[in-house]
């Protein structure tokens, strides 16, 4: 397997996608944050003190993807034409899922990645006054289409 990022010298570089066809393509990525129990009913009965823990990690969340570029080394800067960032409330913790798309040359894993990470990073900020034991957890990509994975590639949900 050859690694892109790097020329023949071993250098970092940014891939050449100049040469790859514009089409349209879509990533989604899910994450969990483990909170304590008192913490989700903090978080269900809005009583964090920070504000509405869901709202500002979504915001979050979409504020991520579009930076990606900025934030991951040797990440091309992308026109994203959606980003959706979804966040859910269960018994123990906070489920996260972000959906980017664009039409491009190159894929929106990372944009996806990104924004469920800085969701998760800010429901762990809002939060870690009361909860001394926040884990993130689990963050990985589930699905990606379009460029050469063809329609529609599925990747396990739990590697």
């Amino acid at each position: 397997m050859t690694l892109t990022h790097f020329d023949s010298d071993g250098n970092s570089r940014m891939v050449d996608v100049s040469r790859k066809q514009i089409t349209e393509r879509q990533a989604t990525a899910v994450g969990y944050v483990a909170l304590q129990e008192n913490t989700i009913k903090c978080i269900r009965d809005s009583g964090i003190k920070k504000g509405d823990v869901l709202s500002v990690a979504q915001l979050a969340g979409i504020m991520g993807a579009k930076h990606t570029s900025t934030l991951i080394p040797l990440c091309h800067p992308l026109n994203l034409t959606a980003i959706n960032v979804f966040l859910s409330i269960k018994d123990d913790h906070v489920i996260i899922s972000a959906t980017c798309k664009i039409c491009d040359k190159t894929g929106v894993e990372m944009e996806a990645l990104t924004a469920v990470s800085v969701a998760a990073l800010t429901v762990y900020d809002m939060c870690k006054a009361i909860d001394k034991d926040i884990h993130i957890k689990d963050i990985h990509l589930v699905s990606k289409t379009g460029g050469r994975s063809g329609p529609s590639l599925q990747i396990n949900p739990h590697p």
